[in-house]
C-alpha cells in the first residue's frame, strides 16, 4: 500500500505522507517510497519546487523503531534516508507542517529549505523523553536553524513549540491558519517554479556553497561564474526584453 502520494500542478509537486493511522511515522517502507518519489520528481523535470506535508492530523510523528532489522545501526541509517533524501534534493523544498512534527518528523521539516506551519503544528524533539539519544543530525540542524539556546530548550528541557512560537524563534518562516497552509505553501512554491529551472537549481546550489564561505571576496568569486552563465541563457534575454517593453510601453 502506498503511503506517499504526489500531485504536480504548475511546476509544483506536493508530496504527502499518507499513513494517518500511524500519524505518518517513518518506517522502512515509507522511506523507500520517499526516495523513489524524489528520484522520479527530479528525473521527469515537470516540477521545479516541492512541498512536503502530511495527511491527517500529523505532519510526521517520528520514526517507527519497531522494525530496524538485525543491525540497529543500519536500520537507523535507512530511516535517516527518508529525510536526508529530501535534504539532498536540488529542487527548492517547503515543509508545510500541518500538525505534530516529532523527532525524526522534525528532521524532515528541518531538511527543507523553508518551513511553513499551521497553527495546529507542534515541534517536539522528544528524544530524551523517550529515553533515546537524538539522531539523524537533529542537534546539528536544530542549532543551525534556531541557535544553541533555543535548541537546548527543546532538546534538553523538552520545550514543545506551537506554530506561532516556532515562527517567533525563526524555526519556521511563517505560521498560518490551518485552512490556508497548503495555499500559502503553493503560492511560495509557484514563485520559485516560475524561474528557469536550471537557474533555480544552480541558485539553490550556490546558497549551500556560500553557507560554508566566510569571506566576501570568495563569495563574489563563487557567484560570478554562474551569474555570467545565466546572462548567456536565452531566458535572460527574453525576460530582459519583456521588462524593457513594459518600461517603454511598447
Amino acid at each position: 500500500m502506498s503511503t506517499v502520494h504526489t500531485e504536480i500542478t504548475d511546476g509544483v509537486a506536493i508530496v504527502s505522507l499518507d499513513d494517518p493511522d500511524r500519524r505518518n511515522a517513518l518506517n522502512a517502507g515509507m522511506v523507500d517510497q520517499i526516495i523513489a518519489t524524489f528520484d522520479a520528481i527530479e528525473a521527469d523535470g515537470e516540477a521545479s519546487a516541492v512541498i512536503v506535508t502530511g495527511r491527517g492530523k500529523a505532519f510526521c510523528a517520528g520514526a517507527d523503531l519497531s522494525h530496524l532489522g538485525a543491525s540497529r545501526r543500519e536500520g537507523l541509517r535507512h530511516i535517516y534516508e527518508g529525510f536526508r533524501r529530501v535534504g539532498r534534493s536540488p529542487l527548492p523544498t517547503i515543509a508545510a507542517v500541518n500538525g505534530p512534527a516529532v523527532g525524526a518528523g522534525m528532521n524532515l521539516a528541518l531538511v527543507c529549505d523553508v518551513r511553513l506551519a499551521a497553527h495546529s503544528a507542534r515541534f517536539d524533539t522528544r528524544f530524551l523523553q523517550l529515553g533515546i539519544h537524538p539522531g539523524g543530525g537533529h542537534t546539528w540542524m536544530l542549532q543551525r536553524a534556531v541557535g544553541p539556546s533555543a535548541a537546548a530548550a527543546m532538546v534538553l528541557f523538552g520545550e514543545v513549540l506551537t506554530g506561532a512560537e516556532a515562527e517567533r524563534i525563526g524555526l519556521v518562516w511563517r505560521c498560518v491558519d490551518d485552512a490556508v497552509l497548503l495555499d500559502e505553501a503553493g503560492e511560495l512554491a509557484t514563485r520559485a517554479a516560475a524561474a528557469p529551472r536550471e537557474l533555480l537549481l544552480r541558485t539553490k546550489a550556490t546558497l549551500a556553497d556560500v553557507a560554508l564561505i566566510d569571506d566576501h571576496d570568495a563569495a563574489v568569486d563563487r557567484e560570478l561564474e554562474t551569474q555570467v552563465w545565466s546572462m548567456d541563457q536565452p531566458e535572460f534575454a527574453e525576460r530582459l526584453a519583456a521588462l524593457q517593453r513594459r518600461i517603454t510601453g511598447s
